[in-house]
């Protein structure tokens, strides 16, 4: 949805409200920046997310000031950005990145029920490592009733997206610069087996297959 928040007003073209490419944005995302106001003051903090369907998942301490807020309904906005490549143009103004940020505003609401917060963390589970959930312990009513879930709507918000090689001014074009895109990929490392973890203990298939030579 489009409002005078989520208009995007420098390089417009670059903003949308597509929201199939929010959906992209946050399927991609590991961590969302959460901002509210508190006392007066603002306040952001980094946070894993997730996704389901139309809604952000965001959980925490059911003793954090800002899942506290979150839980009664105050006003939110959460941003994520996932850099792409650094863009080299051939003189340093006109230096650059590849980006895809995503802001969404609005109010969340929590969730009560031990079914429905089991569920969502499950979500949070399979988002960021697909298969852990049905491998490891879920949690229990009191770990369950420790935590804060909340659910945001993904209704008003803007994309706003770079892509593609520098843009350098004509003038520049035959200086002796090398110039282009230098792209920026994160990936899993070899895994780290914990202190006192039986010998007997294999590393599971779904973690093996994010690189192959664990």
């Amino acid at each position: 949805m489009s409002t005078n928040r989520t208009d995007v007003r420098r390089l417009a073209q670059r903003g949308s409200n597509d929201r199939n490419a929010a959906y992209e944005i946050l399927d991609a995302a590991m961590v969302a920046h959460v901002g509210i106001v508190d006392e007066d003051f603002p306040v952001v903090i980094p946070m894993l997310c997730a996704r389901d369907g139309d809604h952000l998942l965001l959980h925490g301490s059911s003793r954090s000031r800002l899942m506290r807020n979150l839980a009664e309904g105050c006003n939110a906005c959460v941003t994520v950005t996932l850099i792409d490549s650094l863009v080299l143009a051939r003189s340093t103004f006109n230096h650059s990145a590849n980006y895809r940020s995503l802001v969404v505003f609005g109010n969340a609401r929590a969730l009560r029920k031990l079914e429905a917060k089991r569920a969502a963390l499950e979500k949070f589970v399979e988002h960021l490592l697909p298969g852990r959930s049905a491998d490891a312990r879920p949690g229990n009513a009191g770990e369950l009733k420790a935590t804060l879930i909340v659910a945001m709507p993904i209704d008003e918000f803007s994309v706003k997206a770079r892509s593609g090689p520098p843009v350098d001014k004509r003038t520049d074009m035959d200086l002796p610069v090398w110039a282009g895109e230098l792209p920026i990929i994160t990936r899993f490392g070899t895994p780290i087996a914990a202190p006192e973890l039986a010998d007997a203990t294999d590393v599971p298939d779904y973690i093996k297959s994010l690189f192959p030579h664990a």
